[in-house]
């Protein structure tokens, strides 16, 4: 086993190697499909039907924005979870997901990116659905961990025989220090998804947005501390800057 990390849109594209298959930690943005592609057929000099699964951790654009591209495209498999409700459900969900897009794309301006197409349909249908504590189907060695917080329905995986966590966003890299993410709409629930990396002993976690890096139970038990007690969201953000625009302006 091999995990490739490459550089997508705005997020590190983790690329799971073994002699007779591939897996993807998350579909990357939209964009990124071609990425994928010739890095698998050019750089790995493989087919691209090496490609068999596609893990969702979230419905984030970079996360889920070209996963049903890569299904559509080279008839690899998307396995997720497998709520009733989709996450952009509804007139506010679909807000919700131009919201993000539009986030999406200012970060990729402030990393000096092009504006590129980003959008992908807002409602997930995996092929697989994925259990907490179960191991990843056609790839045994990964396990399953139900760690909501940053969204109802975070996602992370266990490579047990090395004892590497891909947390996807619960934990980012900051000017070399760790940090939480943006937004957070489940606060509890996102400390309890914390203590179970303390309850593992995880020491080594691959990230969405800054790849591999080792971690200690300080630093976790640090994020706990100061992380939010009250739900952090774009919308209470907007709601807040609104406030304090109306505020001013009367002032």
């Amino acid at each position: 086993m091999q995990i490739h990390h490459i550089e997508g849109y705005i997020q590190t594209i983790l690329l799971v190697e073994y002699p007779d298959k591939l897996l993807l930690l998350d579909g990357g943005c939209r964009c990124d499909v071609p990425v994928i592609k010739t890095f698998i057929t050019e750089t790995l000099q493989r087919d691209i039907s090496d490609l068999k699964l596609v893990l969702v951790s979230h419905m984030h654009p970079d996360h889920a924005g070209g996963a049903h591209l890569l299904r559509k495209k080279f008839g690899c498999k998307i396995a997720s979870v497998g709520f009733e409700r989709q996450w952009y459900q509804g007139f506010n969900g679909r807000v919700a997901h131009a919201i993000d897009l539009i986030l999406s794309l200012y970060v990729a301006h402030r990393k000096g990116k092009n504006i590129r197409n980003i959008y992908y349909h807002p409602d997930l249908k995996p092929d697989i659905i994925l259990q907490h504590e179960t191991c990843v189907p056609g790839f045994s060695d990964w396990m399953v961990h139900f760690t909501p917080g940053h969204t109802d329905r975070d996602l992370s995986f266990l490579h047990q025989p090395t004892q590497q966590m891909y947390v996807g966003d619960m934990i980012l890299k900051l000017k070399n220090k760790f940090t939480s993410p943006f937004p957070i709409y489940q606060p509890k629930a996102y400390k309890q998804s914390l203590n179970k990396l303390l309850q593992l002993n995880i020491s080594k976690i691959l990230m969405a947005h800054d790849g591999f890096s080792e971690i200690t139970p300080t630093d976790i038990q640090q994020l706990i501390t100061k992380s939010t007690n009250r739900p952090l969201t774009v919308e209470k953000v907007i709601k807040h800057k609104f406030k304090s625009f109306i505020f001013n302006k009367k002032t």
